[in-house]
């Protein structure tokens, strides 16, 4: 299971830049203005053959009646309670604040790795000037800068020497055959009541508060030829305002989804597919797990017609686009309408994720459909695919494509190629991973 590292600092220090430049990503918009990260970013970093995940929280401000400014900070105290390692950010160009000491304050009731980062270590002779953030008493400051990159690998060497090889929940005596599910979603949304459906008990508690479920707790499930653990996952520790609890759900879920095989992610019908759902989705797909979606509560949609399911899953398909290979199952787990086909498609998603292709098949049926729709010519360059292959010992299906330009291949033909395998080979639920190499 990978650690979660959080960002944390004063308004302006480059928390966001920071985050973009380690998970390589434009995802934190950076902005001058104080206060302009309100809603966090979740990210993967990959660095020496390791990774971790990474959040990026709003800035640290001064206690006052503004609602925004409460919610952030109450977010970042959360951020701080769920997280294995503390970037401390400061500004290396201003020295030792005020709110710097606040924050200090904050993580001296922390028992829990604290890495201070100078920032804004623009060039080589502001380096002596961290000297000053001794002060606060956390150890010596790692030098960075956020926009030129200068400083980060080291720092990110020191994150790695810091982070731990977590170990599962489960018992020591779990079988590495027996898949791990997770059911992952909004708060709220039914997985616990989908789990005491499945073994006929009330193994998880369930109330109509969000954030119910305080830690994820694992089922081992072992019925009509079914096997595997399931995974509930873990919400908020108390009621909080809907903010916070999304909030709170999807940092949860991030354990879940990383220490699971195939992921069930529930929907709620009466609320229909929102963008918390849409974030949950690229988490699993970041993490390359197999993706199982569950329309829970389909009971509650009155009016239902013989069209009704079909307009829905489109909908679903549409916001999930590029991925819409993805089983959807309708389903209550009230009335436990068809919720054990959500157990055997889960089933069937690990099966499937673990699909080898042989290269003669292959090369037999994709080289031809190359031939007729080629790479374009890109500036007189003509990209010639010779043959292709499946890796072995991944997570999940992956192909490398082999031919003479590889750096004219564009994404735009990746997600041709991944169509063309799609078509002819089930795959469905589980991401794909496309690789062009110089052959």
């Amino acid at each position: 299971m990978n650690n979660i590292v959080v960002i944390i600092g004063r308004p302006n220090v480059g928390k966001s830049t920071l985050f973009n430049r380690l998970t390589q990503t434009h995802q934190a918009i950076v902005d001058e203005e104080e206060g302009t990260t309100r809603d966090r970013q979740y990210g993967k970093v990959e660095w020496c053959g390791q990774e971790f995940s990474i959040i990026d929280t709003g800035g640290w401000m001064l206690r006052s009646d503004d609602f925004f400014i409460k919610e952030i900070n109450t977010q970042i105290r959360i951020a701080i309670k769920d997280a294995d390692i503390i970037l401390f950010l400061v500004d290396i160009t201003k020295g030792i604040t005020y709110l710097d000491q606040q924050i200090t304050t904050l993580l001296r009731k922390e028992s829990k790795p604290i890495v201070l980062v100078a920032n804004k270590a623009d060039n080589y002779k502001l380096y002596p000037q961290s000297d000053e953030f001794y002060a606060l008493g956390l150890g010596e400051a790692y030098n960075v800068s956020s926009i030129n990159g200068m400083g980060t690998g080291e720092l990110l060497d020191h994150i790695i020497s810091k982070t731990t090889k977590f170990t599962s929940k489960i018992d020591n005596n779990l079988t590495i055959a027996i898949p791990a599910i997770a059911i992952v979603g909004r708060p709220n949304v039914g997985k616990s009541s989908l789990i005491n459906a499945l073994i006929d008990e009330e193994r998880s508690i369930v109330t109509n508060i969000a954030g119910t479920t305080r830690d994820s707790t694992y089922t081992l499930y072992d019925k009509f030829g079914l096997k595997f653990y399931l995974v509930d996952t873990a919400g908020i520790r108390k009621k909080k305002t809907k903010k916070n609890s999304e909030y709170y759900s999807i940092v949860r879920s991030i354990r879940s989804i990383e220490n699971s095989d195939v992921c069930i992610l529930m929907i709620d019908a009466t609320r229909g597919i929102e963008s918390q759902d849409i974030s949950i989705f690229s988490l699993i797909q970041k993490n390359k797990k197999g993706i199982v979606i569950v329309v829970n509560k389909w009971d509650l949609i009155k009016n239902k017609n013989s069209k009704s399911m079909h307009f829905f899953e489109v909908n679903i398909r549409q916001r999930i686009a590029p991925f819409t290979d993805v089983p959807i199952i309708f389903s209550s787990t009230t009335t436990k309408q068809r919720i054990y086909k959500i157990l055997q498609t889960a089933k069937d998603t690990y099966d499937i994720c673990k699909t080898k292709i042989p290269t003669h098949q292959l090369d037999k049926i994709l080289l031809p459909i190359i031939s007729q729709t080629p790479p374009p010519i890109n500036k007189g360059k003509i990209v010639r695919i010779k043959y292709i292959t499946q890796l072995a010992n991944t997570k999940i299906p992956s192909f490398v494509f082999f031919c003479n330009l590889p750096q004219w291949v564009k994404s735009t033909y990746k997600q041709f190629l991944e169509n063309q395998i799609r078509k002819n080979w089930k795959l469905t639920g589980t991401p794909i991973n496309i690789f062009i190499r110089e052959k």
